[in-house]
């Protein structure tokens, strides 16, 4: 299998730039005379704490600058495709291009539209409706904000790519994700509006009834994987299948093929992508939950719910496609450490924007549907199914089939 570009890990890189950087500082203030000062930086809390801080802002920059601005370029490009809107599809017209022969429209791939998007946020003014609940109301996108930060703690995107390890850090990563509709409700009932009203409730029933197929699933998995440890389970679906050559990913594993749809379609719903979106249904609820906010509040809201759905098809790579995992076609080395040509990063990426896109073509190709067949769908079809899972992934356990 395939290796990490990192060596070591996140964590230690950055605990290697710490000390070079407070060697620097020590220098100095070792020339300024203050060698007492110096040796504080050197100390070893202080080593640590800017450790963690750098590592810190890594992965934030990592997965809420860098990751989000990528999932919100490919959904432009992509329904631009889907629906054929042909301002947003155009790129790369540059000058000596004979693509275009009526001339440029636009310079670049478009990846700095989102850029632009923020900076117009930026300079629109916060507006906070004089019945709100006021507490509420400005809790809700910070928590909506947090949780998802949270979820990138225990993330890892390849064995050495990771801020911290957890022993049940897919359960970590269900928990702050399950923060979502919590603030969704909050937001909802704190704008005092009759939309935004109504979006939240929908959201409570409509999410209640996904999150419970979605984390029957999750237990399927562990049960036949036995541990909650995102390493471990990517660890066990490198073997190969029953002494084939394809790997034992548990979306090859008979359940767990119904599961991965169970849980495909679950996910989708918490994300609140169409045919889901019944919480926010422009046609009929304006913006839904979201209504009331503007400015950057509604950014946060709009952007991070991208993010989440980065992380949550990221959660089913781990689970079902088996993580990082990817051959070897090469390595060279770089100070004595192999590096690899296509590292285990570039395979968890790959595969995660593929499932995004997935997500992005269902929700641009089909029509919402109603809310009680929403109701209907988690309750009388998914849950069912997700037992079902569940008992074929004990049959396969006990049988050792898997």
């Amino acid at each position: 299998m395939s290796g990490s570009l990192l060596t070591p890990n996140l964590v230690g890189l950055c605990r290697s730039l710490t000390e070079i950087l407070l060697g620097i500082v020590k220098a100095i203030f070792d020339a300024l005379s203050l060698p007492g000062l110096g040796s504080w930086f050197m100390s070893p809390g202080v080593v640590v704490f800017f450790t963690y801080l750098i590592a810190t802002l890594v992965m934030v920059m990592w997965a809420a600058l860098v990751n989000l601005l990528s999932v919100m370029w490919v959904e432009r490009k992509l329904y631009s495709r889907i629906q054929d809107r042909r301002g947003i599809m155009l790129g790369v017209p540059w000058p000596w291009s004979k693509k275009y022969k009526r001339g440029m429209t636009n310079l670049g791939w478009g990846f700095l539209q989102n850029i632009a998007d923020g900076v117009k946020l930026l300079q629109k003014e916060n507006i906070t409706p004089a019945s709100a609940d006021k507490l509420l109301f400005h809790a809700a996108p910070a928590i909506i904000v947090s949780s998802t930060i949270m979820v990138f703690a225990v993330f890892p995107f390849s064995e050495n790519f990771y801020y911290t390890k957890v022993a049940l850090g897919v359960l970590f990563v269900l928990a702050a994700l399950s923060l979502g509709p919590f603030a969704i409700i909050l937001a909802g009932y704190s704008s005092n509006n009759k939309y935004t009203l109504i979006g939240g409730l929908r959201a409570a029933a409509m999410m209640l009834s996904y999150e419970i197929p979605l984390i029957l699933c999750v237990v399927a998995v562990v049960l036949l994987s036995g541990t909650l440890d995102p390493f471990q389970m990517v660890a066990v679906q490198e073997r190969p299948l029953l002494g084939t050559i394809v790997p034992s990913w548990n979306v090859f594993s008979p359940p767990q093929m119904l599961g991965f749809v169970i849980f495909f379609i679950a996910l989708v719903a918490e994300l609140e992508r169409i045919p889901f979106d019944i919480p926010e249904a422009d046609a009929e609820l304006v913006e839904g939950w979201t209504t009331e906010y503007g400015g950057m509040r509604f950014g946060f809201l709009f952007g991070f719910k991208w993010l989440r759905a980065f992380a949550g098809a990221g959660l089913l790579v781990i689970l079902y496609l088996g993580g990082w995992n990817g051959p070897v076609f090469a390595t060279f080395s770089v100070l004595g450490y192999p590096i690899p040509i296509l590292p285990q990063e570039f395979w968890f990426l790959l595969k995660t924007y593929l499932v995004v896109m997935v997500i992005i073509w269902i929700s641009w190709s089909i029509p919402r549907v109603r809310a009680d067949q929403v109701l209907k769908i988690g309750w009388n079809r998914l849950i069912p199914l997700a037992l079902l899972t569940i008992l074929g992934a004990a049959v396969f356990k006990t049988m050792g089939w898997f």
